[in-house]
C-alpha cells in the first residue's frame, strides 16, 4: 500500500511539473545540470543524436559550461539531414558501434512494438528458464512484466524478435566513451516520451546516480512543446528533417511505435523523402516482409 501511494504522489508530482511555464523548467534544469556537473567535477558530456531534444539540451548545457563535450553514435541509421546537422555542430566526438544494424536483427531479431515488448518476446523465445518464460507470458501476482495480450502473437513471427540493437547499437558505444574518459552521461529524454522513461523518471528523478551508470536527464519534465519553444526564443538551430514532415528522428529503419504512427507513417513518408533508404531497409533489411505480417502499410 505505502508503494502504491508513492507512485500515486509522484505521478502527480509530474504532472505539476510538466505544468510549469518554460522559464520556471529552464531554471529547474539548470539546477539539475549544475549538481550533475558539481557532483562529477565537470566530468560530464551530452548524449547528442542530432534531434530536437538533444539540440535543446546541447544548448542549455553549454549556456552554463560552453567546454561540455557532445558525443554522438554513427550507428549507420540516422537520416541524412540528421548527419548533417551534427557535422555542422562543434566540439562533437563521433564513435561508431561496433555491430552493424544488419548484424544485430540477424543475429537477435527486428525492433518492433516497443522496447520492453520486444525484450520479452525475445526472452520467451530464446530463454532457458522456465521461470523467466513463465513471467514473461502470464506476469507476476499483479500482471506486470509479461508479452501485453495485444502482441502475444508475436511470439509466433517468422522472424526473430529483440530490442538488442537499442543496446549494441547505442549503448554500448555510449559505455566505451565513458570508460576511456572519465565522464558521466547528460540526456535530453522526456518522461512524455513513452511510459518506460516516465517509469524510469518516477523512480530516479531527473539526475539517477543509483545506477549502475549514473546519468542525467533534466529535460525530463519537459514536454515537445516547451523544446520547440526554447528554441525558437533563443534562436537554436535544428535539422531541416523536422521542415520535411518528421516529428521523430530516431533510427530510420527502427519499428518501434510504427503501429501508432498517424499516416502517412514514418515508413511510407521515407519513400517519398528518401526512397534510396526506403528501399534498402524494405528489401535488402528484410522489413518489408515484418510489416506485412504485422499489417501495417509502408
Amino acid at each position: 500500500m505505502r508503494s502504491y501511494k508513492y507512485w500515486i504522489m509522484n505521478k502527480d508530482y509530474l504532472a505539476q511539473r510538466q505544468s510549469l511555464p518554460l522559464e520556471a523548467k529552464v531554471a529547474l534544469s539548470q539546477n539539475k545540470i549544475r549538481e550533475w556537473y558539481e557532483r562529477y567535477g565537470g566530468r560530464v558530456y551530452v548524449s547528442f543524436s542530432g534531434g530536437k531534444d538533444s539540440t535543446a539540451l546541447l544548448h542549455l548545457v553549454r549556456e552554463l559550461y560552453p567546454e561540455t563535450p557532445a558525443v554522438f553514435v554513427d550507428t549507420g541509421l540516422e537520416y541524412p539531414e540528421i548527419r548533417d546537422f551534427v557535422k555542422e555542430t562543434p566540439d562533437v566526438f563521433w564513435m561508431k558501434p561496433k555491430r552493424s544494424f544488419r548484424d544485430v536483427i540477424k543475429k537477435f531479431g527486428y525492433p518492433v512494438v516497443s522496447k520492453e515488448q520486444a525484450s520479452y518476446i525475445y526472452q520467451y523465445r530464446n530463454s532457458w528458464s522456465d521461470k523467466l518464460k513463465h513471467l514473461r507470458w502470464h506476469g507476476n501476482k499483479d500482471k506486470k512484466y509479461k508479452i501485453s495480450e495485444k502482441w502475444k502473437w508475436l511470439v509466433d513471427a517468422p522472424f526473430g524478435v529483440s530490442a538488442e540493437c537499442c543496446r549494441i547499437l547505442k549503448k554500448e558505444p555510449f559505455e566505451i566513451y565513458e570508460e576511456m574518459v572519465n565522464r558521466r552521461c547528460i540526456l535530453g529524454t522526456l518522461a512524455a516520451d513513452s511510459s518506460q522513461r516516465k517509469q524510469q523518471y518516477l523512480r530516479h528523478g531527473c539526475n539517477a546516480t543509483d545506477l549502475k551508470n549514473p546519468k542525467s536527464t533534466p529535460l525530463a519534465f519537459w514536454l515537445e512543446e516547451d523544446i520547440w519553444k526554447y528554441m525558437e526564443q533563443n534562436n537554436v538551430s535544428y535539422s531541416k528533417i523536422y521542415d520535411m514532415g518528421y516529428s521523430a528522428t530516431g533510427c530510420m529503419f527502427c519499428m518501434f511505435g510504427v503501429h501508432n504512427d498517424h499516416r502517412p507513417n514514418r515508413f511510407e513518408r521515407m519513400k517519398e523523402t528518401h526512397p534510396s533508404q526506403y528501399k534498402y531497409c524494405m528489401e535488402y533489411l528484410g522489413l518489408k516482409k515484418v510489416l506485412d505480417y504485422m499489417n501495417i502499410p509502408y
